[in-house]
């Protein structure tokens, strides 16, 4: 059984799933990496997840068509969107989407930890 809180790393990209599993870890998270979109949806613990980071660009769905997939079923989680390919516009639509943060590849740790600590707000306030 995970430590609370549980954060979701979905990513198609090993290497970040690896590194950013192992920053959350280091400041007291759990976290469990998927390598794709649905291979996080069919999760036995999906339900347990209190903040999701989410690659824009995957193979199958994006992280933004995740995020929407599981607010229209009522089992929204909040959601920190990641992209080697961020910018403005994309930012725009991502946060009006109801997205906690956008961050675009490389991010500094203290950033990605900011975002998290702002999207388990959310989850207490809910």
């Amino acid at each position: 059984m995970p430590r609370e809180p549980l954060v979701a790393i979905i990513d198609d990209d090993e290497s970040i799933r690896q590194t950013t599993e192992d920053l959350l870890e280091s400041a007291g998270f759990s976290a469990a990496s998927f390598a794709s979109a649905d291979s996080f949806l069919r999760h036995k613990w999906l339900n347990r997840f209190c903040c999701m980071i989410a690659d824009m660009r995957m193979p199958g769905m994006s992280g933004i068509e995740l995020h929407q997939r599981l607010t229209a079923s009522s089992r929204a989680i909040p959601t920190i969107l990641i992209s080697a390919y961020m910018d403005d516009r994309v930012r725009a639509q991502a946060l009006q989407t109801g997205i906690v943060c956008c961050l675009a590849k490389p991010f500094a740790p203290e950033e990605l930890l900011g975002c998290v600590r702002a999207a388990l707000t959310r989850t207490l306030k809910s």
